[in-house]
């Protein structure tokens, strides 16, 4: 049986690369739900309000929704980000994708989402790569992505030129 996580990503040029590359990396640090994902489980795309880098104007949002298509394995070349490096990773399939700045704002939802039990301190819990969501989350943020998102290829232009990414490069500082 599937399971479902949020995968949180917390700037422009990985949010980028994921998208377009259909997958995604984690950072060495050990974590239980990383080492637990598995294929067919799947990911809620979720942007920090920070990865639009202006905190006090934008908001987090969960952007698209993607089916893990590889166990994670340590990658022949880690992916870096800045100074992160991000060395185990796993292949993704993205069904569905939200125009740039559009998705489903999470703060309105957390009262209603078993993840975050504590509203006052919910974004503490968005401090990793993965969260863990309850099947009836998962449900009710899939079922709020679906009319905000569209086809991956309408919506990822948008995502790369915010990123800087020109013609077929990978934003700079990442490796494949």
């Amino acid at each position: 049986m599937s399971e479902s996580y949020l995968l949180i990503l917390g700037d422009r040029e990985p949010i980028a690369w994921v998208l377009s590359e259909r997958r995604t990396a984690f950072p060495a640090t050990a974590r239980a739900e990383v080492d637990r994902l598995a294929e067919g489980d799947e990911l809620l795309v979720y942007a920090t309000r920070g990865a639009f880098r202006n905190p006090t104007r934008d908001r987090g949002r969960v952007i698209a929704r993607a089916v893990v298509t590889s166990p994670v394995t340590v990658l022949d070349e880690p992916v870096t980000f800045g100074e992160r490096t991000f060395p185990r990773g796993c292949d993704l399939r993205i069904d569905r994708l939200a125009p740039w700045g559009g998705g489903v704002e999470l703060r309105p939802l957390v009262e209603r989402l078993a993840a975050f039990p504590d509203a006052r301190s919910w974004s503490v819990r968005l401090r990793r790569p993965l969260l863990h969501l309850p099947e009836d989350d998962a449900a009710l943020l899939r079922n709020a992505l679906e009319p905000a998102a569209g086809p991956v290829e309408r919506h990822l232009p948008a995502y790369r030129a915010k990123a800087g990414v020109r013609g077929g490069a990978l934003p700079a500082g990442s490796g494949r």
